[in-house]
């Protein structure tokens, strides 16, 4: 009996102790994502009052790029990387001077055009907020791990406004094919407080629930499935755009900073013979492409190219928000092919694209309910999954580690980093 009330007694505290941790981490990166989100809404509107701002972009991703390169390396990339990466070598050490060089790169990129997400910034910050709060108060390694990881899913839930889903991701995503249980209370507590606290410090959420009634069919079904595969080649396209524009931006032997006057370039090339919507955010596309606006066909692969030319050539910024401008408009034209229900599969393409670009398909999954209803669970459940096991191996996150086989026809070493992982047929 005193054996088990000793367990009894060690498990409630750890509890408590992790209820406790999770909730100041939450607040934290609660206030730093309303900070961040409200610097970069003002810089863009700002930046956007003139017709030809992202003429500045040369001089955005330099600026950027020289930024990183003088006070924070580890600030460079699209941020969650940099995470996994830490909490994978480094115990989750992540130095204090990232949080606000992050901050500052990203808001420069986006503000002028750069083609980067917000995701990545506020994971990156809240990770880098919970790592100095844990050496301060001289957490062991072990603590210090679990606690970036809540300020992963706290950053991902309060800037998306899917604190589920943003709970899934932080425990979902360092590890393809494995969950962490034993951060999954702190994860949740984290987001949940997270949002909460961004919501009330004025940060407003896009939800866009279905509201016309979708009626299961055996066609609706094998659509479906299509779709996943659809999506899962195009999580393919975009990671080896990705890996294209690094091989690229590597083989030109220059300061990065001036890599970014050619990258800058390059995006202004492109708005001035596409169009600027492939700049910045995106959101206008993609609020367009869920309400059922027909976009043109080339634009999830030129969304793909502009994201490419901006992370690698000296932009600073996610890359989930990219995301879900290709996956929307991705389904968005594959409705057309087909013609099908722009909206429904401009949703799904939205859930997808993550899904199988960063295996993550249980957080991507439960997003698509906290953003589009429960109506649609089922679908972007086969959706995702297809979309993940499709994408094969390789991820937007080259530091996640592979913990399963996708299939086991196909010989491949578990334990590895997902860019080392060579598969054998």
């Amino acid at each position: 009996m005193k054996r088990r009330i000793k367990e009894e007694s060690i498990l409630l505290y750890s509890v408590a102790k992790w209820v406790f941790l999770s909730i100041i981490v939450g607040c934290m990166v609660g206030v730093s994502t309303a900070i961040f989100l409200k610097a970069l809404s003002w810089s863009s509107d700002t930046a956007g009052q003139h017709a030809y701002y992202f003429f500045l972009l040369p001089a955005a991703l330099f600026i950027s790029a020289l930024l990183i390169k003088s006070f924070a390396p580890d600030a460079e990339g699209h941020g969650t990387e940099k995470v996994i990466e830490a909490i994978h070598k480094q115990n989750g050490v992540i130095k204090a001077e990232v949080v606000p060089v992050k901050l500052a790169a990203t808001i420069i990129t986006i503000a002028l055009g750069g083609s980067a997400g917000k995701e990545g910034p506020c994971a990156q910050i809240g990770a880098g907020i919970a790592s100095t709060f844990a050496r301060l108060f001289r957490f062991d390694a072990h603590d210090r791990r679990k606690l970036v990881i809540c300020g992963i899913s706290a950053g991902f839930a309060s800037v998306f406004g899917t604190p589920i889903a943003g709970a899934i991701f932080g425990v979902e995503v360092l590890f393809v094919g494995s969950i962490l249980y034993d951060v999954m209370l702190p994860s949740f507590i984290s987001g949940v407080v997270s949002y909460n606290v961004a919501s009330a410090l004025g940060i407003r959420y896009f939800h866009y629930a279905l509201t016309a009634p979708l009626n299961f069919s055996a066609v609706l079904f094998y659509e479906i499935l299509l779709s996943g595969v659809f999506f899962g080649l195009c999580s393919f396209l975009l990671i080896e755009v990705l890996n294209a524009g690094k091989k690229v931006s590597e083989r030109i032997r220059i300061p990065k900073p001036l890599k970014g006057l050619i990258g800058g370039a390059a995006l202004i090339a492109v708005a001035l013979l596409f169009s600027p919507d492939y700049l910045g955010l995106g959101f206008n596309s993609i609020e367009s492409s869920l309400r059922g606006h027909p976009l043109p066909w080339y634009a999830f692969i030129l969304k793909s190219v502009t994201t490419s030319i901006t992370l690698n050539f000296g932009g600073s910024g996610g890359i989930v928000t990219p995301i879900f401008f290709i996956g929307s408009s991705a389904g968005n034209v594959f409705a057309q092919l087909l013609r099908l229900d722009i909206i429904l599969f401009s949703c799904l393409g939205f859930v997808g694209l993550l899904a199988g670009a960063a295996n993550t398909p249980i957080a991507a999954s439960i997003m698509a309910i906290e953003l589009f209803g429960p109506q649609i669970a089922p679908y972007a459940a086969m959706v995702c999954v297809i979309s993940f096991l499709v994408t094969g191996y390789r991820s937007v996150y080259p530091s996640q580690i592979l913990a399963f086989k996708k299939s086991k026809l196909i010989d491949v070493e578990l334990g590895k980093e997902i860019e080392k992982v060579k598969p054998k047929i």
